[in-house]
């Protein structure tokens, strides 16, 4: 079982995704903005995972991940964009991240993801 941290500002969206993630064995770590993803990502048990929005108040994706890239520990987390952003193919090979996944978010493709980035301990 990997863990896997969701990182968005929407309550329903994070609560939607945990349920499918916990439904096939992951376990589900949430928050709410960069700031609170990046304490989850540096605390103990930290995921194998994140699964990252980009448009956040507080720190958004690309702030959280010029933080994540910036330690080496942390950039070590593969990413995947879970975003609407038009642009966000594009902008997850910018951001080096492991993928993206459009907003309406396919739960079948994006479980498929998952069990491809996430890192096994």
């Amino acid at each position: 079982m990997s863990r896997v941290l969701v990182i968005d500002d929407d309550r329903d969206i994070r609560e939607t995704l945990a349920a499918a993630l916990e439904l096939v064995g992951h376990q589900a770590l949430l928050a709410e903005d960069g700031r609170q993803g990046l304490e989850q990502l540096r605390g103990d048990g930290h995921p194998q995972l994140v699964l990252l929005d980009l448009m956040m108040p507080r720190m958004n994706g690309w702030e959280f991940r010029a933080a994540q890239l910036a330690d080496p520990e942390l950039a070590l987390v593969p990413v995947l964009l879970i975003t609407a952003h038009e642009d966000g193919v594009r902008t997850a090979r910018e951001l080096g991240t492991a993928g993206c996944i459009r907003k309406p978010v396919d739960l079948d493709s994006l479980l498929e993801a998952v069990e491809r980035h996430a890192r096994q301990d």
